[in-house]
């Protein structure tokens, strides 16, 4: 009976959890919710009243009630997935620190001033404790020492690799070309392109650091923990990364 309590106790937590945190899941939580009690009013009326919503709402016509879990999870469907791949990382993965060379820091940081200074979009992403396999495997695979001239050339304009994300995981480029789910938050700038957008999305469910050149610009901008900062020259590149990678 305790251990009946305890389970149902957890499970209820975790799903309050869930629908408080995300602003979205919330809103269509509290519409299903009324529309359902609203159901539940209209077929207790008392017989010969409220016909019409009887025949919208219960068995005696469409019975809306019977489909408002499957909208439910319709309208949810995207929203959880993104909030169960923010859990994921931190339970099942994880990967053992890997810190990155200063030669390696020296190449990473060359590399995006040269992109930057030409205006050459690009988006790295480095690792830290969460492992970023899921997205790694449906990439390029490389394994690949960290240079400088590497990383220009894959992110030089009209090749294949132009798009996506560089992974790295300690000293090695561990892929090219990896895609990520972009950000659903309202709160960033509503002019933010793809790449910075994605690289908001990856910092929002792992604890990576991604760096971003702006090919409209040429800005470079960091993310971590869903937080986006404008880096104004190259120290302060260099104090983000020691930081990120003490």
């Amino acid at each position: 009976m305790i251990l009946d309590i305890y389970i149902i106790f957890v499970v209820f937590l975790f799903i309050l959890s869930i629908v408080l945190k995300n602003k979205k899941i919330f809103i269509y939580s509290l519409f299903c919710g009324v529309v359902l009690a609203i159901a539940i009013l209209v077929e207790k009326a008392p017989s010969g009243r409220l016909k019409m919503a009887k025949w919208l709402f219960t068995g005696e016509g469409i019975n809306l009630r019977f489909y408002i879990p499957f909208l439910f999870m319709v309208l949810i469907g995207h929203e959880l997935r993104l909030e169960l791949d923010s859990i994921r990382p931190q339970e099942i993965g994880t990967i053992r620190t890997i810190s990155s060379s200063q030669s390696s820091k020296g190449a990473i940081i060359d590399a995006v001033y040269y992109l930057a200074e030409r205006k050459i979009g690009a988006i790295i992403t480095i690792e830290k404790h969460n492992s970023l396999d899921q997205y790694a495997e449906k990439a390029i695979q490389m394994n690949s020492d960290i240079s400088k001239e590497l990383l220009i050339n894959i992110f030089e304009p009209n090749t294949p690799l132009h798009d996506g994300a560089v992974i790295i995981r300690g000293d090695k480029i561990r892929c090219a070309g990896a895609y990520y789910v972009l950000t659903q938050s309202e709160s960033g700038d509503k002019t933010m392109g793809s790449r910075h957008r994605a690289a908001l999305g990856i910092s929002e469910v792992s604890d990576a650091l991604t760096i971003v050149c702006s090919e409209e610009t040429g800005h470079i901008s960091i993310t971590t923990e869903g937080i986006m900062l404008r880096v104004s020259d190259r120290e302060k590149l260099v104090e983000y990364i020691d930081m990120f990678l003490k």
